[in-house]
C-alpha cells in the first residue's frame, strides 16, 4: 500500500503551513498559475477544482511551455520542503570540500542513514528536469504527489529498512539566472540562450558522477552492511555504471537492487565481465511496463540480465507507484535470505593454475 496522504497527520498539519500557492502568492504569476495540492495531494485549480491545463494561452506553445516550466520549478521547491518537513530528511551539500563561493549540489538522507547498522535504501530516479524526491514531474502534475513523488517510498523505507538516501542525480549545473528570471515567462529562445551559460557542479556534473560521489563519500562509509537500491529508468543505467566503477565494494555492500523500467544494458555496460553479469542476475529484479498483473513473470527478448516481472501498468509515469508493494516485498525477502556474499575479490583462475591443480591430483 502507498502512503495515504489523507490519513497522514503531519501532511494535514503542513497543509496549513506550507502550500504550492504560497510560493507564488503576491507575485505577478498568481493569475496564470492558480493551482495548489489538495488534501489528497492532487494538483487542482483553486477556483474550478480542475486538473492542470497546459494550453492556457491560445496558439502560443512557447508561452504555455514556459508557464509549465515555472510550475515545475515551484513544484521542485515544494517537494524539497516536503522531504525536509514531512519526511524529516536532512539536506546534505556536496562536494564536502567546496569553497564558500563554489557551486554545490545536494542530496537528502535520514538522520541516522550513515550511523545505523540496519539496512539502507537508496532511491535513484530517471533522467530529466525533475530533482530529488520526484519520480516524474509530469506524473505529479497529472496524477498527484502520491504517484509522482518518492515520498511513499521514503516513508515505507523508513518504516521497513532503517535509513534512506534520496539522490539528486539531475542537479548538474548552476543556472546563473536569478529567481525572478527563472520564474519569468520569457520565450524558449531566451531560455536556451541563457542555458548556454550554465556551470557544471563539481562531483555532480552528470547523474553518474553524482551517484559515484555520494557512494564514495557517504554510502560506502556508512555503518549499514546491507544497502538496497531502487532505480527507475536511466537510474538503472547509472547504478550499473556504479557497479562497474566500484565492483567489489558494491557487490559486498549492496544486497539487492529493484530496477523499475530500467534503461541499463548489462551486455553493453558489463559485456567483458561475467562476474558482474552473474551478480546482476542473482541480486537484481526488474519491473517492466506490461499489461500482465503486478509481479507476474515477463519474458524479455531485448535483454536478459535479471529476473523480469510486470509493473502492473503500461504507463511509464505510474510504474514506480504501481510497483511499490511488490518492490518492498522483494527487498524484504532478499534481506531475509541474505547470506555471506558469494562475490568476493579473489584471484582470477588461469589455464596455468588450473593445470597445476590437475597435475597435483
Amino acid at each position: 500500500m502507498m502512503t495515504d496522504f489523507t490519513a497522514d497527520h503531519t501532511w494535514l498539519q503542513l497543509q496549513h503551513e506550507l502550500s504550492l500557492r504560497k510560493l507564488i502568492e503576491g507575485s505577478e504569476y498568481q493569475g496564470e498559475l492558480k493551482y495548489d495540492f489538495n488534501i489528497k495531494g492532487e494538483l487542482r485549480h483553486l477556483d474550478t477544482n480542475e486538473s492542470f491545463v497546459f494550453n492556457y494561452y491560445k496558439n502560443a506553445h512557447d508561452q504555455n511551455h514556459k508557464r509549465y516550466q515555472v510550475l515545475g520549478h515551484l513544484i521542485t521547491k515544494y517537494v524539497y520542503e516536503l522531504l525536509e518537513r514531512l519526511c524529516m530528511l536532512q539536506k546534505v551539500y556536496i562536494p564536502t570540500d567546496a569553497t564558500e563561493d563554489e557551486p554545490r549540489s545536494f542530496f537528502f538522507m535520514s538522520e541516522n542513514a550513515l550511523t545505523t547498522s540496519s539496512s539502507l535504501t537508496v532511491l535513484l530516479q530517471d533522467h530529466g528536469v525533475f530533482r530529488a524526491g520526484q519520480w516524474g514531474q509530469r506524473t505529479i502534475v497529472s496524477e498527484g504527489l502520491e504517484h509522482g513523488t518518492q515520498i511513499p517510498f521514503i516513508k515505507r523505507a523508513l518504516q521497513s529498512h532503517g535509513g534512506v538516501i534520496v539522490l539528486n542525480p539531475n542537479d548538474n549545473f548552476v543556472d546563473p539566472k536569478t529567481e525572478k528570471e527563472r520564474l519569468s515567462f520569457s520565450t524558449r529562445e531566451e531560455s536556451l540562450r541563457q542555458s548556454m551559460w550554465c556551470i557544471p557542479k563539481r562531483g555532480s556534473s552528470s547523474p553518474e558522477e553524482h551517484t559515484l560521489y555520494v557512494w564514495d563519500h557517504f554510502i560506502s562509509k556508512s555503518a549499514a552492511k546491507d544497502v538496497a537500491f531502487i532505480a527507475h529508468g536511466y537510474g538503472g543505467l547509472v547504478f550499473v555504471d556504479l557497479l562497474v566503477q566500484r565492483k567489489w565494494e558494491v557487490m559486498n555492500k549492496v544486497y539487492s537492487v529493484a530496477f523499475i523500467d530500467s534503461r541499463h544494458n548489462t551486455q553493453h555496460q558489463a559485456r567483458s565481465d561475467p562476474q558482474t553479469q552473474a551478480w546482476i542476475q542473482q541480486y537484481c529484479r526488474e519491473w517492466v511496463l506490461n499489461s500482465k498483473p503486478l509481479d507476474k513473470a515477463v519474458g524479455s527478448l531485448v535483454k536478459v540480465n535479471c529476473p523480469t516481472v510486470s509493473a502492473g501498468t503500461e504507463k511509464y509515469g505510474l510504474a514506480p507507484s504501481c510497483c511499490l508493494p511488490a518492490v518492498f516485498k522483494y527487498l524484504k525477502s532478499a534481506l531475509k535470505a541474505k547470506t555471506t556474499p558469494a562475490f568476493r575479490h579473489s584471484p582470477v583462475a588461469t589455464r596455468s593454475s588450473t593445470s597445476k591443480k590437475r597435475g597435483n591430483k
